[in-house]
C-alpha cells in the first residue's frame, strides 16, 4: 500500500461560534482546504505553524510528540478547530509540528469521523459507506 492522502477543510471553532453569536460575518471565519496525509500511526491531527497562524488559532498547551525519525520533542497544541471531511466534522485542537510539509490525519480524527483506509484502493472511506453514523 502508498501513501493516502485526503481533502480536508479546517475551521476556527472560535469564530464558528462568534458567527453563530452575530459578532461575526459568517464568510469571515477562517477556513483552510488542505490535502492531509492520512497517519493510522499518528494520533491526531498535526497541522504546521503557517496553518495555525493563517486560521488563528490559539496555543493552548504542550504535548509530548515523537518524529518520524523517532525523536522525542514537545509540540505545541492548538485550536479549537473543526477537522471537515466531506459531510462529516469533528472539533478538536491540533499539535502545531512547526516546519511540518505533511498535514497529518491520524487516528484520533479518523475514529471521530468513522473513517478507514481503503488499502487496496489507497483511499479514505466512511466506515459505514458514505452514511454518516454518530456513536452516541
Amino acid at each position: 500500500m502508498g501513501l493516502v492522502y485526503t481533502e480536508i477543510t479546517l475551521k476556527n471553532a472560535d469564530d464558528k461560534m462568534m458567527a453563530k453569536k452575530g459578532y461575526i460575518k459568517e464568510e469571515d471565519v477562517r477556513t483552510k482546504t488542505t490535502t492531509a496525509m492520512v497517519d493510522t500511526g499518528a494520533w491526531t491531527l498535526v497541522i504546521n505553524e503557517a496553518i495555525r497562524q493563517e486560521l488563528g488559532l490559539d496555543v493552548c498547551g504542550k504535548e509530548p510528540g515523537r518524529l518520524a525519525d523517532g525523536q522525542m520533542v514537545s509540540l505545541e497544541m492548538a485550536g479549537p478547530l473543526e477537522i471537515w471531511w466531506k459531510d462529516r466534522s469533528f472539533l478538536m485542537p491540533a499539535l502545531v509540528a512547526p516546519n511540518a510539509t505533511d498535514i497529518l490525519l491520524g487516528a484520533i480524527p479518523l475514529e471521530a469521523l468513522d473513517l478507514v483506509v481503503d488499502p487496496r484502493n489507497e483511499t479514505l472511506v466512511g466506515r459505514h459507506g458514505d452514511q454518516v453514523i454518530h456513536k452516541i
